[in-house]
């Protein structure tokens, strides 16, 4: 008897331990945020993620410092070393993201979204980006304007039971969430093949706009806002068009950089001007390498864009994606046109990146896109899908369907939730880096694999988000100059903070 004691004994000490390590598996469930703790006593609080999940954006407390805090890893904060200002950070909420929302119980979605939006009570996500019209995470092919004329204008069906009731629904959580809106293509009877044959090419794929329709066009931008509007649903920006250079996407639109700089020139900048409109427009949306090789020669889009000072004054700045090329681009655009503004708007995880393995894509998805965009000009951050199912769906034949989603639901029962990485990075930014924050200057300890960023928000507080990708826990203290306190770093984790001055 004493024998099997031991065993059982023996066998509960493994359990334990194996629970309290937590667990790599690319596909295992999580837990999720902890829940929201009363105003803590102390004078910091951190949010931790491990990509092992053992701590899972947990939060922690600190209180400053009481002794020197010399030491040689102390990175202190310079509040008068000023970059740009923050606008926000979120996720795509597509159609196919509206779909699997609407398919949870009212209360397991109200939850969800209360964790992801609330900026009390949650991760505080504050800017999200819709589709005008369909996009490859659409659950059909359509434009606000099929029938040809553009008297024909009207939201669809997709835009009416699904994407506005989980807008709405968001807005009640964050009311001053910013979106971004992004069309994969025009109206089918606005294209051409090409500008210089200019005949008709009725495809949701490829082709060009006319420029006889860019009057039409700018108008149904215009009436798109206007819409979202009607229904209480401010349109904080667009861009002209998804993915410019990219021909085979499941909806898709080809708009040279000449293209651009002539429809928003003479149509759409004017029109939404004409309209009472502030909405910000950004250009290009589309990879850092500008599809090189494939012979369009469009470098330095933007760039290109600005040349003509006309142009120039209806764009607030440029946004990108990172299916090509190097994020060092954004600093190289910046240096070019440094009174533009640079926001990054899409990117994905999946098959092909081992999106579900939380161990690997932590870390690689904190430092080349929330550190390694915000470190390089950009103040807004999102990330494409943030819920699809656990087939990767809905989507659309031709778009990605080998991409995960942000968070992925179990399709059998629409209430089991996979955190993936691109929920926590933007999470770790958006609890401590409020819109209007500024990023700050530093000095003082650097390490290869020590990554982070600094930031002053307009109430009163600092921010700091940081990456160990080391195997090996880092004592860090940090230094605003009046407090000071420190912290053991897990290994191969993101750990934010956020205190008073």
């Amino acid at each position: 008897m004493m024998k099997i004691k031991s065993i059982l004994f023996a066998l509960l000490g493994w359990i334990v331990l194996l629970a309290a390590c937590g667990s790599d598996s690319p596909t295992e469930p999580s837990v999720g945020p902890e829940p929201p703790l009363p105003p803590a006593s102390s004078d910091v609080t951190l949010f931790v993620t491990t990509a092992n999940r053992s701590q899972d954006f947990a939060r922690r407390s600190l209180s400053f410092g009481t002794k020197d805090n010399l030491s040689p890893t102390t990175v202190k904060l310079l509040p008068d070393v000023r970059y740009q200002t923050m606008d926000g950070f979120g996720a795509a909420v597509t159609g196919s993201t509206c779909y699997n929302l609407l398919k949870m119980s009212p209360t397991d979605r109200t939850a969800f979204l209360t964790e992801t939006f609330s900026d009390k009570e949650g991760m505080g996500y504050s800017y999200i980006r819709i589709s005008i019209g369909c996009s490859d995470f659409s659950l059909s092919e359509y434009t606000c304007c099929d029938e040809e004329g553009i008297e024909h204008f009207a939201l669809q069906r997709e835009e009416l039971e699904y994407v506005i009731p989980i807008l709405k629904e968001i807005i009640r959580i964050n009311p001053t969430i910013k979106i971004l809106g992004s069309p994969w293509t025009c109206p089918r009877w606005m294209k051409v093949n090409n500008l210089t044959d200019l005949q008709p090419k009725n495809s949701w794929t490829d082709g060009h706009l006319n420029p006889a329709f860019y009057q039409d066009y700018a108008t149904y931008f215009v009436k798109w806002i206007q819409a979202f509007q009607a229904q209480g649903i401010r349109i904080e920006a667009i861009t002209p068009q998804n993915e410019p250079l990219n021909p085979g996407n499941s909806a898709s639109l080809m708009m040279f950089w000449n293209e651009q700089q002539a429809f928003v020139r003479d149509a759409l900048g004017p029109k939404l001007k004409a309209a009472g409109l502030t909405t910000k427009i950004y250009a290009f949306d589309h990879n850092y390498d500008y599809d090189e090789g494939k012979g369009y020669g469009q470098n330095d889009y933007p760039v290109k864009i600005y040349e003509d000072a006309n142009a120039a004054l209806f764009f607030d700045g440029a946004a990108y994606h990172n299916y090509g090329g190097n994020r060092a681009e954004l600093n190289d655009i910046h240096a070019k046109r440094p009174d533009k503004e640079l926001i990054f708007t899409e990117t994905s995880i999946g098959t092909w990146n081992d999106g579900r393995n939380l161990s690997v894509r932590l870390i690689d998805d904190m430092r080349e896109v929330a550190l390694g965009t915000v470190n390089n000009w950009c103040k807004a951050v999102m990330v494409w899908n943030l819920v699809l199912d656990s087939e990767r769906g809905p989507n659309r034949d031709g778009g990605c369907q080998t991409c995960y989603g942000a968070v992925d639901i179990n399709k059998t029962d629409y209430k089991t939730l996979t955190r993936n990485s691109h929920y926590y990075i933007i999470g770790h930014l958006s609890a401590v880096v409020k819109p209007g924050a500024v990023r700050i200057g530093t000095q003082g300890y650097t390490a290869d694999g020590i990554t982070y960023s600094a930031f002053e928000n307009t109430d009163g507080t600092y921010a700091f988000v940081l990456l160990n990708e080391t195997t090996e826990i880092r004592k860090i203290t940090l230094s605003d100059g009046a407090h000071h306190f420190t912290y053991d770093v897990p290994a191969r984790s993101v750990v934010s903070y956020r205190w008073k001055k």
